[in-house]
Formats: structure tokens, C-alpha cells, sequence
């Protein structure tokens, strides 16, 4: 789960501190420590912990809290409001160019995640109703071009590339051929270093000043933490970048880098990969994650991707369903067939608020596991799918000899199925009376 850490840390301090009935300035400064250190470790610049701090304390110790009724809460929405501030506050959208080819170069140091970004991106406005094309610019890595050729084909995004050509003049006729066959956005896929070097960057600024490029995004390892911040750094005082894109945040990343760029460097993250599979790049909104960050979910963007990907007469049949709490196994079973091509179950239910997440703590259904879900599902009777209370000891025996799991397995479908069928009822609950999972404060 992206900063689960760092997650972690606050909402344990803030718990703390919800629980007290009225707040002295010791309570809060011994509050703020706990969470100047929690930054720290997640390797967040210490000049922006600094300054966070600072900003938090200014507000938190004044007529603001102290003579509030909830003052905790009150805390936690300043420490909300500031971490929002701290990642940019609002989304920032790719500029698109008045005249077409809108032209995007992607830059960034090799192994950062370039080559597959600039298929993902391409995946994403494509999505959008745009038509892009790919450069294959990066002649210096092996099998490079053919990697992007591939991400291309996958998607039916053209990929031009001409053999034995430099980059400047890659980039250069790749612009013109967008030209030619009217693609309005050229994603340019550069070459990257394993470090810095005067011969890289100046090669990058021939490809800019020949292609005038509206974006210069850099493709950075939220993974690195703090040489994330050096690297930005470094990129934009030599190229003028216009934004961040931030890879791999579903791996078991600190979180430092996507707290740290916006504020050291000045540039905007636009954009985070979180997962490997070219759908998996979504706009950055500071507000959504900060609300994550904080165990308050993050519906909206929960509501999207369900929207993208949902059958809206299967969602408004569940949701009658569930309404009438005649949510079956073989609903459960569908429900998780669905889900799954929302993306990996562990990030949907990081986006579901903390009310919600107590009740499926349990579930740890992932995509190899659904197999074996729908096994055990498939050998029960009908009757048994539609009532799953007729399940007992020997049914469950069976049942787990016809799927070839064991009756553990089965046993813990179900108490999935249940925690699942819980939840979706507090959610329906909440829609019919108008209302959605308030952040706690």
C-alpha cells in the first residue's frame, strides 16, 4: 500500500490525540515530534519536515484549536491542509499546445521506469480520446526500441524509430511524421544514464531545442527517496523541467520523494505509476493522497476507476442486492472479478476510508488467489452459493475436497465473503441516505 509506513505513524499519533478531550500546547508539540519523526524515516527532506512542522504548529497552537470541541480533529485537518499544500494542492494537467503535435519528452536516469511510463502515458491519453505517437529516442540501451515497440503494439499506438539515427534527429523527424499523419501528442522516450553526465544533458537540450518540446517530464523511482530530490534538482536547473512522474509507488516505498519534489524543486508531480500493467498510471491529485496518507481513503478516485470499469446495469443489480441483503456467494464471486480489473485488491482497499477498512482487514484475495476462490465457490451446491449459512462442518469437507484447497481455505472465503457482504451494506446504507464517509475531522 503506497506510504504504509508513513500511514501508519500519523494516524497512530493523531489516534492519540482524538482521544483527548481538550489539548495543551505539550500535548501538541509531543504530538509533533512523533510526526517530525515519522517524516524523517519516511526520508522526506528534512528542510521540508522543517517547514512542514512549522507551518502545522503556527495554526495548531492557536484560538483555532484550543477552543475548538474536537480539538484532535481540528489538528488532523491543519496536518491534512498542509500536506496538501506540501504536494502541490491542486492536479496539475499536461499543457497541450495550441497547434498540434502537443510534444511530451520524458528524461530521467536509467532504471527509473522511462521506457514503460512513456507506454503507459500513451495508454492513458489514448484513453482520453487523443491520438499519440511514440519516439523511440533511447538507441543506447539494449533492446530499448524493441521494448517500446512492443508497449506500442499492445495498444495500437504507433512507434517511430529510425535505425542508426541519433536521437536530436529521431526526435526531430519524429515530430514531423506526427505532422504528417496527424497524431496530436508525441511522447519522446530519451535515453537515460546511470548518473549524471555533461554528455547526457547536453544531448537533451539538442532534442529540446530542436522539437520545443510543451512538457519535460521527469521519470523518477519514488524508491530512491532522497536522491529523487537530487536528481529533480539536478534535471531541472539544466533543462527547465514542467513536471514529475513518480514510478513504482506500489512497491514498498518511504513516500519522501512524492512529499519532498514539489516543494525543493518547484515542479509538479502530474503523474504516479502504481503498478506494472500500462493502465496503471493515473494523474497525481494532492488532495487524494494526503486524505490517504491520513487513513481518511480516497473515494473519488475509488469511484472512477469503478466507473471506468464497470457494467452499469451489474452495478445497479449489486447494488439493489445488496440494499435487500440478498448479496449471494456467486455476487461475492463476480464482485471480485470485477474488482480485480480495477487493479490488485490491496490498492482498492487502500482507498477505502478507515471506518471501512476495519471490517476487511481479514481479505487478502489476490489475483493468483482468485483462482482458487472461484473453485471452492464453483463446488459448493446452488443452494449452499445462495445461503451461505447452510454451510457446515461436513459441507465445507466436501466442499474443499471438490476444489482441492483445504477446509482453512474454505473457511476463510467465507469469512471474506461475510466481512465483504458487511461492508458493501454500510456502503449502500450511506448512498440511500444521501450521505458519503466523512474524513474525521
Amino acid at each position: 500500500m503506497v506510504f504504509e509506513n508513513l500511514s501508519n505513524k500519523l494516524q497512530d499519533t493523531f489516534r492519540k490525540l482524538r482521544g483527548m478531550g481538550k489539548l495543551t500546547e505539550k500535548n501538541i508539540e509531543d504530538s509533533l515530534r512523533e510526526v517530525r519523526l515519522a517524516l524523517l524515516e519516511a526520508d522526506v527532506n528534512f528542510k521540508v519536515v522543517k517547514d512542514f512542522i512549522a507551518g502545522v504548529k503556527g495554526r495548531a497552537i492557536g484560538q483555532e484549536v484550543m477552543n475548538s470541541l474536537t480539538p484532535g480533529q481540528q489538528v488532523v485537518k491543519i496536518v491534512y491542509d498542509e500536506l496538501t499544500r506540501l504536494m502541490g494542492e491542486k492536479q496539475s494537467p499536461l499543457t497541450i499546445a495550441s497547434q498540434p503535435p502537443t510534444v511530451i519528452m520524458l528524461v530521467g536516469l536509467q532504471g527509473a521506469g522511462k521506457t514503460s511510463t512513456a507506454g503507459k502515458l500513451g495508454a492513458l491519453l489514448k484513453k482520453q480520446g487523443r491520438r499519440p505517437l511514440l519516439v523511440a529516442a533511447d538507441v543506447y540501451r539494449p533492446a530499448a526500441v524493441e521494448q517500446l515497440q512492443v508497449l506500442g503494439k499492445q495498444q495500437e499506438i504507433p512507434v517511430f524509430h529510425i535505425d542508426g539515427a541519433n536521437p536530436v534527429i529521431i526526435s526531430d523527424k519524429g515530430k514531423g511524421h506526427a505532422i504528417a499523419y496527424q497524431r496530436d501528442t508525441l511522447i519522446i522516450d530519451t535515453a537515460g544514464r546511470l548518473h549524471l553526465n555533461v554528455k547526457m544533458m547536453d544531448e537533451l537540450k539538442q532534442i529540446k531545442a530542436k522539437v520545443k518540446p510543451d512538457e519535460i517530464l521527469l521519470v523518477v523511482d519514488a524508491m530512491t527517496g532522497q536522491d529523487a530530490v537530487n536528481v529533480a534538482n539536478s534535471f531541472h536547473e539544466a533543462m527547465g523541467l514542467t513536471g514529475v512522474i513518480l514510478t513504482k509507488l506500489d512497491s514498498d516505498t518511504r513516500g519522501g520523494a512524492a512529499l519532498s519534489i514539489r516543494s525543493v524543486t518547484q515542479c509538479p508531480v502530474k503523474f504516479i505509476g502504481i503498478g506494472e500493467k500500462l493502465d496503471q498510471l493515473e494523474p497525481f491529485y494532492p488532495s487524494r493522497m494526503a486524505s490517504r496518507i491520513l487513513g481518511m481513503g480516497d473515494v473519488l478516485t475509488l469511484i472512477e476507476k469503478a466507473e471506468a470499469n464497470f457494467d452499469p446495469n451489474k452495478a445497479k443489480n449489486l447494488f439493489d442486492k445488496v440494499r435487500k441483503a440478498d448479496f449471494t456467494l456467486e455476487d461475492f464471486l463476480e464482485q471480485l472479478r470485477e474488482m480485480k480489473k480495477m487493479g490488485p485488491l490491496e490498492q482498492i482497499l487502500g482507498m477505502l476510508p478507515g471506518q471501512f477498512t476495519k471490517e476487511l482487514k481479514g481479505i487478502q484475495v489476490d489475483e493468483k488467489e482468485l483462482v482458487k476462490v472461484e473453485a471452492i465457490i464453483q463446488s459448493m451446491t446452488k443452494q449452499e452459493r445462495s445461503n451461505a449459512q447452510l454451510i457446515n462442518g461436513s459441507r465445507r469437507r466436501r466442499i474443499a475436497a471438490g476444489s482441492g484447497t483445504s477446509v482453512q481455505e474454505v473457511n476463510r472465503v467465507l469469512q471474506q465473503f461475510e466481512q465483504s457482504r458487511k461492508m458493501m451494506k454500510q456502503f449502500a446504507d450511506l448512498s440511500g441516505k444521501g450521505k458519503m464517509p466523512k474524513m474525521p475531522f
